[in-house]
């Protein structure tokens, strides 16, 4: 009796501050490994490419495949919730996996790193998922299968809660307290320790640091962090502004779409899944609506990838 075949597939999570990438033959796992971030609207559309295609060969290598051919490859990439922003990177890494790096790609598909969370979260069925990392997104599937986000708006727009945010907030309160328009804080401070171009007795040293790219917002989230879970008064303000705007962003969408019934909230993201004084907060506070229950996501966004893969081949294979 011949052996049934077992399809080639890659899952990738793109998030804001890493690319995750694993292989699988069939359902035994060949290969994993990640690289830096490839959002599009950090390195661009055809550095993400690049970046993208480098881990797709960096996985068949490791995989030690015979030939460079992939039934499916499904690629949750950050940065790009437009259907027009997914095209355009799909096209193109399909074209430069073709033409450039001799791999041959049966069925790829970009979609967001929110959409791959939420599939593996709930394995397909409806929830909300709360995504904290560099940047935030909720996003949900109602239970008529409708997908639908708040917030995700990006660090240039709005973003409140998110990592960048945080960030943010900190390096404003430095500037508050360097004019004595508000208080001291503890995160000044390290800032000085950590960066010691930064003098205090000539303020705009603190411009020209950050203008020199000595550190950015997410560089400094975790200071604001350890400030706030040291009880610095400034910091615990800023970790409270973010925990109820995110815990907004959920209820917002359960008010819209699930009132009346019982749903679970998965929170995932660097933020979340690192039990910050945030998270707790966040979490907490999600508890205390009559509606909502945080639970465990059932798997983590790149298995999300994968089953969304898998998905690929076994429709592909139902209209042979």
């Amino acid at each position: 009796m011949a052996k049934a075949y077992e399809p080639t597939i890659i899952g990738i999570d793109g998030g804001g501050s890493r690319t995750r990438g694993i292989l699988y033959k069939g359902d035994k796992e060949l290969a994993q490994t990640e690289t830096s971030t490839a959002r599009v609207g950090t390195v661009g559309v055809v550095e993400s490419a690049e970046r993208i295609l480098n881990l797709i060969s960096e996985l068949i290598t490791m995989a030690k495949l015979p030939n460079r051919e992939i039934d499916a490859v499904l690629i949750g990439l950050a940065g790009t919730w437009l259907k027009e922003e997914q095209l355009r990177s799909q096209q193109l890494i399909s074209l430069l996996a073709k033409r450039e790096r001799k791999i041959d790609i049966d069925k790829l598909v970009v979609t967001s790193d929110a959409a791959i969370a939420l599939d593996a979260a709930f394995e397909g069925e409806h929830g909300i998922v709360l995504i904290v990392g560099t940047g935030t997104i909720a996003i949900a599937k109602t239970p008529k299968g409708d997908f639908v986000r708040c917030g995700g708006w990006g660090i240039e727009l709005s973003d409140e809660g998110s990592g960048a945010w945080i960030g943010r907030e900190g390096l404003t309160a430095m500037a508050r307290a360097f004019d004595g328009r508000g208080k001291w804080t503890a995160f000044a401070d390290m800032m000085i320790k950590f960066f010691p171009t930064i003098n205090p007795d000539v303020p705009r040293s603190f411009v020209a640091a950050y203008n020199e790219r000595a550190f950015d917002y997410s560089t400094v989230t975790p200071f604001v962090m350890e400030c706030a879970t040291n009880g610095d008064e400034v910091c615990v303000e800023i970790i409270e502004r973010a925990a109820s705007n995110l815990i907004e962003n959920v209820t917002t969408l359960y008010g819209k779409y699930f009132k009346g019934k019982k749903v679970p909230v998965a929170c995932v993201g660097g933020i979340m899944e690192a039990d910050t004084i945030l998270a707790k907060m966040v979490k907490k506070g999600i508890n205390k609506h009559d509606g909502l229950k945080v639970v465990e996501p059932k798997a983590v966004p790149l298995f999300g990838a994968v089953r969304m893969a898998r998905e690929l081949v076994r429709q592909d294979q139902e209209n042979v």
